[in-house]
């Protein structure tokens, strides 16, 4: 029977998105997933969100339950009989929390860390301005879009949708052995992305292969709304 593990709510999501050659993603692929391409092109996501209300087999967290999350994922497709589950793999995933860090860790095994963050949210009668912040190394990186307030569908077929629409995850446990989760939200709204700003050491958070992409400009940046989420607390093993 599968339970619903974790239920919280997502918002303000901010995804910059960057082409990466497919063979720096190889090392982190689990085992029974392949790259999932756009348009023949791998992508990886610096990815900055708002995570409320945290409940864990529906008990609230104490004073943990909302914080800012930081992450690098790339996108996976698994083959089931004729049809594909499109996921996520983490590279890293950064909270503020020590505990929350352990708990994803322990139950998960996934890749957190605990690092000092913060957030500036702020909305104006037509826009809203989206700022994460996370220290590394004594150094404040930041992650940042300026965007519209009005919110609209994601277009079918278009790079938007491709990002978002992946609601697996896959966590490389070793070299044979993956877990699978379920991740359950509606589809989301996004907001037009008027400009933005980044500045992330790429090499201290997620390793030398991706140090060029403190250098270069992402293929797209942007904003969803969010929504409630579940993750489902059955893993498979594949």
């Amino acid at each position: 029977m599968t339970k619903t593990f974790l239920t919280a709510r997502w918002e303000n999501l901010i995804m910059a998105n960057y082409a990466v050659e497919p063979e720096i993603l190889l090392p982190f692929l689990p085992k029974g997933v392949e790259l999932d391409l756009f348009e023949g092109k791998a992508y990886v996501s610096l990815v900055g969100f708002m995570f409320k209300k945290s409940r864990i087999f529906k008990l609230p967290i104490p004073l943990l339950g909302t914080f800012e999350e930081v992450n690098l994922r790339f996108y996976v497709k698994r083959k089931i009989n004729n049809e594909y589950r499109r996921g996520v793999v983490f590279i890293n995933e950064t909270v503020p929390y020590k505990p929350v860090a352990w708990l994803a860790n322990k139950l998960y095994k996934e890749h957190y860390i605990a690092i000092p963050t913060k957030n500036k949210i702020h909305h104006t009668e037509n826009n809203k301005t989206v700022k994460y912040d996370w220290k590394i190394q004594g150094k404040w990186n930041f992650l940042e879009a300026h965007a519209t307030k009005k919110a609209r569908e994601m277009p079918s077929n278009s790079l938007e949708e491709f990002i978002f629409e992946h609601y697996y995850g896959y966590t490389k446990i070793n070299e044979s052995e993956t877990q699978e989760y379920k991740i359950n939200h509606p589809r989301w709204l996004v907001n037009d992305v008027l400009n933005f700003n980044i500045h992330c050491d790429f090499s201290s958070m997620y390793g030398k292969e991706f140090q060029h992409l403190s250098t270069q400009k992402p293929d797209s940046v942007i904003i969803a709304e969010g929504s409630e989420i579940q993750v489902d607390w059955k893993r498979i093993g594949i």
